[in-house]
């Protein structure tokens, strides 16, 4: 099992790939990392931030794919309707964009760090944009 550590803002986090579930889409964002961006407060989605990604072509099509991700779900939305963007759910959430709802490849879950997700997610919606990197764990 892959672990990523997922600095953000103050906080740290170390999720698992679901590669069994979202084998395209994990493999994908393994030849992204480190991967570093800024994450926003959703818009439409609830209780979740996100890092557009504008028009950037993932080669990705829906796998493992969910418009209602729990708590520390991490979602990848290859594009298409709406643009390429990762979803962070840090509470009640239903992936949507001005497009209508959504659904995005669930392609990693959070393992530590979930005491944390109301202050991550609450410091983004009042105090603005956040750096944020995934790398990868060393076990």
């Amino acid at each position: 099992m892959k672990k990523i550590l997922l600095e953000a803002g103050l906080f740290r986090f170390v999720g698992r790939l679901e590669e069994q579930k979202a084998p395209r889409t994990c493999q994908r964002f393994l030849e992204l990392l480190p991967f570093r961006n800024k994450v926003i407060h959703s818009r439409w989605s609830g209780e979740a931030v996100w890092i557009p990604l504008g028009d950037f072509d993932t080669g990705l099509t829906l796998e493992n794919h969910t418009s209602h991700a729990s708590r520390g779900d991490i979602l990848l939305y290859p594009g298409g309707f709406s643009e390429t963007e990762f979803l962070f759910v840090y509470g009640s959430s239903i992936f949507a964009s001005k497009m209508g709802q959504l659904a995005g490849n669930h392609f990693f879950t959070l393992i530590e760090g979930h005491e944390h997700l109301e202050a991550f997610g609450k410091l983004v919606l009042w105090e603005g944009a956040q750096e944020i990197t995934f790398s990868l764990l060393n076990a």
